[in-house]
């Protein structure tokens, strides 16, 4: 039976670091997703204006969108990473999801 001879705080924070690496993983991925279904419905609807009847549907693309980004930054900024504008450009995440960043989604949503 091998024995790790690091101080126990040491292999703490290796664990914390691994966690946090994977949880920015899976928040930036579902970011991407969020942005995937958002530009699928938008090229769907493309060369004309989105129906009155399908706003609400993308309205509700639009904030998902918003709250995946929010997410992403949120955990971004736990580890460290301050500057949110390589995220912006990097995603390539429309201005109207930036507006709705971090707001709770409504509850007629």
């Amino acid at each position: 039976m091998s024995r790790d001879l690091r101080p126990p705080v040491d292999i703490l924070h290796y664990e914390i670091v691994q966690e946090q690496a994977s949880a920015l993983g899976r928040m930036g991925r579902a970011l991407e997703q969020a942005l995937a279904r958002l530009r699928e419905f938008d090229a769907a609807h493309a060369g004309s204006a989105t129906p009155a009847s399908m706003q609400p549907a993308r309205h509700k693309l639009v904030v998902a969108a918003g709250q995946a980004l929010w997410m992403f930054v949120v955990q971004r900024e736990a580890t460290g990473l301050r500057d949110s504008r390589n995220i912006m450009r990097t995603y390539n995440v429309p201005a109207e999801v930036q507006r709705c960043m971090g707001l709770a989604p409504s509850k007629q949503a």
